[in-house]
C-alpha cells in the first residue's frame, strides 16, 4: 500500500507534492485521477472521480506557514463555478489560518490540514479521514 511520511511530502516539489496526493487518491480507489496543476491551473491541481461519480477536486498547498483566507477565498471561486467541482478539497500542508477555516466553512469548502494530511497519507481512506459518505465503502 502507497503511504508517505510528512516528511517526504514537505521535502517534495510542488509538483511532486501534487502527484503524490494524485497517487494516494488512486491508491483509494478515485478513477481519472489526473494531476493538472501548474501555471494557469485556475486552482486546480488534482481531478478525479469516485465510485459515484462525484467530482473531487485537490488544491494543494505546501506553504510553510497556515494557508490564508485569499487563498480559500480564490479557491472558492473556481472549484464550483468553472470546474464544477462536487467535493472541492483544499490541502495544507501545514494547516489554515482561522479566517481562512471560517471563510471555507461558511462555503462548504473542505479544508485537509496537517492532521488530516498525515491519516491520509499513512494509509486510511481520503473520506475516512474526511467524514465524507460514500456508497462503496
Amino acid at each position: 500500500m502507497l503511504t508517505f511520511k510528512m516528511k517526504q511530502l514537505a521535502g517534495m516539489s510542488a509538483t511532486g507534492f501534487e502527484q503524490a496526493c494524485a497517487d494516494l487518491l488512486a491508491r483509494d480507489g478515485f478513477r481519472s485521477t489526473r494531476r493538472v496543476g501548474g501555471a494557469g491551473d485556475l486552482g486546480v491541481d488534482v481531478t478525479a472521480r469516485d465510485d459515484d461519480g462525484r467530482l473531487l477536486i485537490l488544491q494543494c498547498k505546501q506553504y510553510q506557514n497556515p494557508v490564508g483566507s485569499g487563498h480559500v477565498q480564490k479557491f472558492n471561486g473556481t472549484a464550483r463555478l468553472h470546474h464544477g467541482a462536487d467535493l472541492p478539497v483544499m490541502i495544507g500542508l501545514n494547516g489554515f489560518t482561522q479566517p481562512a477555516v471560517d471563510f471555507a466553512q461558511y462555503h462548504q469548502l473542505i479544508l485537509m490540514g496537517r492532521p488530516e494530511l498525515k491519516k491520509w497519507a499513512h494509509g486510511q481512506h481520503l473520506y475516512d479521514v474526511l467524514g465524507i459518505e460514500n456508497s462503496t465503502q
